[in-house]
């Protein structure tokens, strides 16, 4: 196993933790910003690194539709092909092939689907992912597997889950073990936690740098996910990372962090970035409100991020109402930042035995809301 994972402390089943890899050691709980054709939409990479962001995800299905994986190989690998010289961790592209619905066709083998941008035939298999994921460069590879979207019966997310063990093992056995880098496992098994149970049991045995949650975020609601998550982490080894995919809200992130897990990713702050809604400690803020036109006051008090140290509410309700760019890129700058001081003081809180009150403060400002705090 070549990615080393130290725990440096522990608050209940919440973990204070560092991942080394040959780009650079990520501080756990970690948020990873989504990056999915090499790039996290309006920013640029220095300016990601900048809010405290130390891994992104990059995605297997759209990268290797376009560019190619093997012009990004050329190009010396997907970090020096989007000038990201920290850690990045690529997802297998089995999610978005399983949502592609009428346009795939899954064997055992593998996936045969039609490219949703020119219709091109490709047929992706767990050996095909984790080579693509290679030339991609990728820290952290990511098996191949299948998600069945919640609610579903337990036969059906049985079969499901046994097919993605054993391409869990195949994938396995195409990775290429080599210093810095390293290959994650996934459980599944719905909200089923007999599956979850046998499922993480077959991944130990395969043996993984790290493990993911996966079949979670797909429609179960956040009641659900928690009542999995009451389980799920405690299934899989405690001295590897936990890796909660597609994770989320800042209080499910806050709510996995309490339930054992160390790593998120996930598109809603930059997608919420595109559509005028800004995180804060205070709750969601929608820039477009009317109440926001005469607001001199910065987005979040207490924000070091560009927007909240330079510009007030006002101004960015007008570039918003204009429709200007600047207004996509400094709410994506500024939600990407907002979820990474959500991990400092996540990380702080775990390391100074104040976790509790933490999250209770948490809870009672995300309650109070912003509309209080008008002057």
């Amino acid at each position: 196993m070549a990615l080393k994972f130290d725990i440096l402390k522990t608050s209940g089943k919440s973990r204070r933790g560092q991942l080394h890899t040959k780009h650079g050691t990520i501080n756990t709980p970690a948020f990873m910003p989504v990056g999915t054709c090499g790039t996290v939409k309006a920013m640029m990479p220095e300016s990601v690194a900048a809010t405290g962001a130390e891994i992104l995800l990059g995605n297997t299905y759209h990268l290797m539709l376009r560019p190619g994986a093997d012009l990004v190989e050329k190009m010396g690998g997907l970090h020096k092909f989007m000038n990201w010289n920290k850690p990045i961790l690529t997802d297998s592209g089995g999610f978005q092939v399983m949502s592609l619905s009428g346009l795939r066709k899954i064997g055992e083998d593998g996936v045969k689907f039609s490219s949703h941008i020119d219709g091109k035939k490709y047929f992706l298999t767990p050996e095909e992912s984790i080579k693509i994921q290679h030339k991609l460069d990728s820290n952290i590879t990511m098996c191949f597997d299948e998600c069945v979207k919640l609610p579903a019966s337990h036969d059906v997310v049985k079969k499901s889950m046994e097919m993605s063990m054993r391409w869990a093992k195949r994938s396995k056995e195409a990775f290429v073990d080599r210093d810095g880098y390293g290959i994650f496992g996934i459980q599944q098994g719905g909200d089923y936690e007999d599956l979850r149970r046998y499922s993480a049991e077959k991944l130990k045995e395969i043996g993984f740098d790290g493990y993911a949650i996966g079949g979670l975020a797909v429609g179960e609601g956040q009641e659900t996910m928690f009542k999995v998550l009451d389980y799920a982490p405690q299934m899989l080894p405690e001295d590897k990372p936990r890796y909660l995919m597609g994770v989320g809200r800042p209080d499910d992130i806050v709510g996995a962090v309490l339930r054992g897990v160390d790593m998120f990713d996930c598109v809603m702050p930059t997608r919420s970035g595109r559509t005028s809604q800004a995180f804060t400690h205070l709750g969601t803020i929608n820039i477009r409100n009317a109440r926001h036109k005469e607001d001199y006051r910065p987005l979040e008090e207490g924000c070091d991020c560009p927007l909240c140290t330079n510009y007030s509410r006002a101004y960015i309700h007008h570039l918003q109402k204009a429709n200007e760019v600047l207004a996509v890129m400094l709410l994506t700058w500024h939600n990407i930042r907002y979820y990474q001081r959500l991990m400092e003081g996540l990380r702080g809180a775990i390391e100074n035995d104040t976790l509790s009150n933490f999250v209770e403060q948490f809870y009672a400002d995300q309650q109070k809301g912003d509309i209080e705090e008008l002057v």
